[in-house]
């Protein structure tokens, strides 16, 4: 400080006070739950326009969408027949014997169902006729008490639906047809395509991870799509297993109570468990009704009490035992993605839901950072 000069003094400025009775900021008035749920919210609902987004796009291109899954499935179940001949062979060699041998074992078991058709069709033909006279029979003693006048009226309309919706019924027919053939292409398609993911799968994810995904993202790309991989692949290995297991059962359950076309039904049931707690007991309802009108009431209700053994059977053993080595989901999620997939895209819809809601779970768990280390 210079000599005789005056002292300098500070200034301050008096603080801003809060007026009593100011509105705060709107976030301070909300808990930090309801932020949370918000935060959480709006990020549900973008996951969920993609995911709509995504499914709008495969609907368009529905034969190639299921044809590539198709191809995903056949890859899943002969990878591994594929590596263990591709310890002995070349790989290409090894591909076209894997792929050979499925289509001679899938073949022959068309002809051995096709066969046992045939061979029954005749006997089968008397036996509905007598089945349908012993349902009326039945019909008419009690708890029901249906006369005969009713039930002729009732033949009556269901002869008179058939005349009159003729035309509806032939364009339906045609458009199976045409569906018939698309799912002929679809077949194709699926099968070439399974040759090349059976033959250089690996090196197509390796190609598309480096030259596709940016450099910071491909650990993560790679950690999540190897992740659905092995979901996928389980959950396809393993309702194969569960499928044929009950397709066994019943095709036994079936030939022990002399129902006709036990082999038929047998494989309706195999095709039928791919949809999950659905399926079969759409399959073994085919099957009481065969049993009624071909063997009559006492063994269509054994029949039906099939339905809940396997239903049991496949819900608290095989699910479980067969699962455990793939993504596990709580009964009630399978089911409510049964029913979603069913409303959005049909039977298709019903048999992709729960592999499409395993790989994403998959994905979730994959990306989801661990526990910080201590």
């Amino acid at each position: 400080m210079a000599l005789g000069s005056r002292p300098a003094h500070s200034v301050r400025l008096p603080a801003r006070r809060r007026t009593v009775g100011a509105a705060a900021p709107a976030a301070d008035h909300t808990g930090p739950w309801l932020r949370a749920a918000a935060a959480h919210a709006w990020r549900l609902i973008l996951v969920g326009i993609v995911v709509y987004g995504v499914f709008a796009v495969l609907g368009r291109f529905q034969i190639i969408a299921v044809a590539l899954f198709l191809a995903l499935v056949i890859t899943a179940v002969l990878r591994p027949a594929t590596d263990l001949l591709d310890r002995l062979l070349p790989r290409p060699l090894a591909v076209a014997l894997a792929l050979a041998g499925s289509i001679v074992v899938l073949l022959g078991l068309l002809a051995l169902v096709g066969d046992a058709v045939v061979n029954e069709s005749s006997k089968l033909a008397d036996e509905f006729r007598d089945g349908v006279h012993r349902i009326e029979v039945w019909l008419q003693r009690p708890p029901f008490r249906l006369s005969h006048s009713k039930l002729s009226d009732f033949q009556d309309e269901i002869v008179h639906y058939l005349s009159t919706h003729r035309a509806g019924l032939l364009s339906s027919a045609l458009s199976g047809i045409s569906r018939a053939v698309e799912l002929v292409t679809g077949g194709a398609l699926a099968l070439f395509a399974s040759v090349f993911f059976l033959h250089s799968g690996e090196r197509l994810w390796t190609w598309s991870r480096d030259e596709v995904v940016p450099g910071r993202a491909r650990s993560a790309w790679d950690r999540a799509g190897r992740a659905a991989w092995r979901a996928f692949a389980g959950y396809t290995r393993g309702i194969i297993i569960v499928a044929s297991t009950n397709a066994v059962l019943v095709g036994i359950a079936l030939l022990v109570l002399e129902v006709p076309l036990a082999l038929p039904l047998a494989l309706l049931e195999f095709f039928a468990a791919f949809v999950p707690l659905v399926g079969s007991p759409f399959a073994l309802g085919v099957a009481t009704v065969v049993a009624l009108a071909g063997r009559g009431p006492v063994i269509a209700l054994v029949v039906l009490a099939l339905i809940v053994i396997v239903g049991q059977l496949e819900g608290h053993v095989l699910h479980p035992l067969v699962m455990s080595w793939a993504v596990r989901l709580h009964p009630l999620v399978v089911a409510l993605s049964v029913l979603a997939g069913g409303t959005v895209a049909g039977v298709i819809g019903a048999v992709v839901a729960v592999p499409f809601v395993s790989v994403a779970w998959a994905v979730f768990r994959a990306l989801r950072p661990g526990p910080p280390a201590h």
